[in-house]
Parts: structure tokens; sequence; C-alpha cells
């Protein structure tokens, strides 16, 4: 494999991981564990953003955000606001979140994504589409930090045997 400007030529891995994130975000699954499917596509982009902050950042959030809208029928650039700002919160924190324990990453996940979870919360209600009557909403954010560290672990997997950077 050719590399040109000394870059790795595995932005693939990237792409196909978040592409995968997508597809689990939308497989079809019964209505009583809906509430309880993570945030898939903010979980891979949250360790992106972790892991190679130079490759992955706020316009690679946004465009994700936006196919995420197209992808589950929502208004167009409410996930694209969320996961620009995740992305945002994700690099500030980023250099303190590889030195955090896994407990310690998961609880941060958790705040994050239910950070993102309300404010969506908030835009449904606000404009009339708001389908959950109570916060259950946030389960999602609770499974997600859950399963932070098997995608931790896979996402690294990758990374190091493609040799991503």
């Amino acid at each position: 494999m050719v590399n040109i400007g000394g870059k790795s030529g595995n932005l693939w891995v990237i792409v196909l991981s978040l592409v995968f994130a997508g597809v689990l975000a939308i497989v079809p699954i019964p209505v009583w564990l809906e509430l309880w499917r993570p945030d898939w596509i903010a979980l891979a982009l949250i360790y992106w953003v972790i892991a190679l902050p130079h490759r992955v950042g706020l316009v690679t959030a946004w465009l994700v955000g936006v196919l995420e809208d197209v992808l589950e029928g929502t208004l167009l650039g409410l996930h694209a606001a969320v996961l620009t700002i995740t992305a945002y919160i994700g690099l500030t924190l980023y250099q303190r979140l590889r030195m955090f324990t896994p407990l310690q990453q998961s609880l941060t996940i958790l705040m994050l994504i239910g950070t993102g979870q309300l404010v969506i919360f908030w835009v449904k209600a606000a404009t009339g589409q708001n389908t959950a009557d109570n916060l259950s909403f946030v389960i999602s954010s609770v499974t997600s930090a859950v399963m932070w560290p098997m995608v931790f672990v896979s996402l690294r997997f990758c990374r190091r045997s493609f040799h991503v950077s």
C-alpha cells in the first residue's frame, strides 16, 4: 500500500465502524427493547475522537449527525448538533479520558450521551414530535455506558490491527 504524505491509508476502518454503528442504530428490534438500545453512533464517534483527535473531529461529527438524521428520519440537523457538541466535549477532554479507568470512562460516557439525549428530548418536545412521556429516554445512555468498555476494546483492537493513525 502506498502512503501519500505519510498518512495512513486506513481511513476506511473509521468509516466502516461508523457505518456499522449506523446499521446497529436502525436494525429492527422489539418495541419493548427500543428504550434499551445504546447510542451506537455516538459511542463509535466518541471512541474515534478520543483515539484520533487529529483525524476525527467536529466536521466528521456533523457529517455523521446529518447522516443519522437522514437514517432515523428526524429533524434535519438535530443529531448533527448533538454529535458536534458531544465531539467538542470529547476533544476537550480526550487527554483526561485516555487516563481514566474504564469505570470513570463509562461514567463520562453516561453524562455525555445523557446530555445529548436530553437535548434531543427538549427539541422534540418543543417541535411537537416528542414520543416519550417521561425521562425513560435516559435508559439509552445507561446502556451506552454499560456497553462502552466493549466498544472501546473492540475499536481499539481494530485500530491497532489495521494500523490506523
